[in-house]
């Protein structure tokens, strides 16, 4: 039975959803090292530049930072280093036939705990243009204003 339950949430990649469209979402392992699990337990990491790729059949996670631990000495880890993901190989087939067609890519969305073990939930996503971005972001605020507008109404009504 693990000692904790439910999910907490270290660090997102808001950034992602607005450079990236998501096509599929999977949740992976991370095999850690014991700093690197404490420096995440403060809630200390950045997904930034992170991105994954399938090497040999395996899958990695690579340019994460997650900082050194702070009361670590020479046993603590490369705060960028490479760190496999444990997934279920049909799953790493597919992503791998996903991404070697024109355009897809591995990318990081969030790094949690989920019952006390450490999950990074991975994206295959297609690079938007600079077009798509203006466009999503006109009909967010498009939507905003009509939400606003249909409240202003509603509160008139009364």
């Amino acid at each position: 039975m693990p000692r904790e339950k439910g999910e907490k949430v270290v660090a997102t990649n808001r950034k992602a959803r607005h450079d990236y469209t998501i096509e599929d979402t999977y949740e992976a392992g991370i095999v850690l090292s014991g700093t690197e699990v404490k420096s995440l337990r403060e809630g200390k990491a950045s997904l930034v530049d992170g991105y994954a790729f399938i090497d040999g059949g395996e899958l990695w996670l690579d340019a994460v930072h997650i900082p050194e631990w702070g009361s670590g000495s020479w046993t603590n880890h490369a705060t960028r280093r490479k760190r496999k993901l444990l997934l279920h190989k049909a799953q790493i087939i597919k992503i791998s036939h996903r991404t070697k067609e024109g355009g897809y890519t591995l990318v990081p969305l969030s790094i949690y705990f989920k019952d006390g073990k450490a999950k990074v939930e991975l994206a295959v996503a297609k690079g938007k243009r600079e077009y798509d971005k203006r466009q999503a972001l006109r009909e967010r605020q498009d939507k905003r204003e009509a939400d606003r507008a249909m409240s202003s109404r509603r509160h008139l009504g009364e």
